[in-house]
């Protein structure tokens, strides 16, 4: 478990220099240029359902967590409130998104997930499912909420 907090923070770093440096994206850039290697793994301004990102209003607050789900597991229908970046550290997710179809995540995909579109991950395999999730919100604005 160590380990994968390790990769986890590694990632979760990647995705920030990524992110910050705007038209400069050290994953654009080999190791000559920036001091060392980098791959990016996104870069889109859209979700996983083609819609486009939108970003809180507010002072802004950046939350990462490691999200597991055991094997046969599912979390409860909910929504994001706020542009939630996602890597599959472990195990393939599988997340319905109601009329909008379900989708299969695998390890190593990055993704941004669906915004304002209830949805629920499940664990159909027989592993450990893992994710870094990173949560690009602001201060008063619920990263996520329960579906009704």
């Amino acid at each position: 478990m160590n380990r994968l907090i390790l990769t986890a923070a590694a990632i979760a770093l990647a995705a920030v220099a990524v992110s910050a440096a705007g038209d400069n994206r050290a994953g654009d850039r080999g190791a000559d240029d920036m001091g060392y290697a980098a791959r990016q793994l996104l870069v889109t301004d859209s979700d996983v359902l083609g819609r486009p990102i939108e970003y809180p209003k507010g002072h802004p607050r950046i939350t990462s967590a490691i999200v597991t789900i055991p094997p046969g597991g599912s979390g409860k229908l909910h929504r994001h409130k706020v542009p939630m970046y996602a890597y599959v550290l472990e195990g393939d997710v599988t997340v319905d998104y109601g009329k909008a179809g379900t989708r299969v995540f695998h390890k190593g995909d990055a993704i941004i997930e669906a915004q304002e579109v209830a949805h629920r991950g499940m664990n159909k395999g027989t592993g450990q499912v893992a994710l870094l999730v990173v949560y690009m919100g602001a201060e008063g604005t619920p990263d996520v909420e329960l579906a009704k």
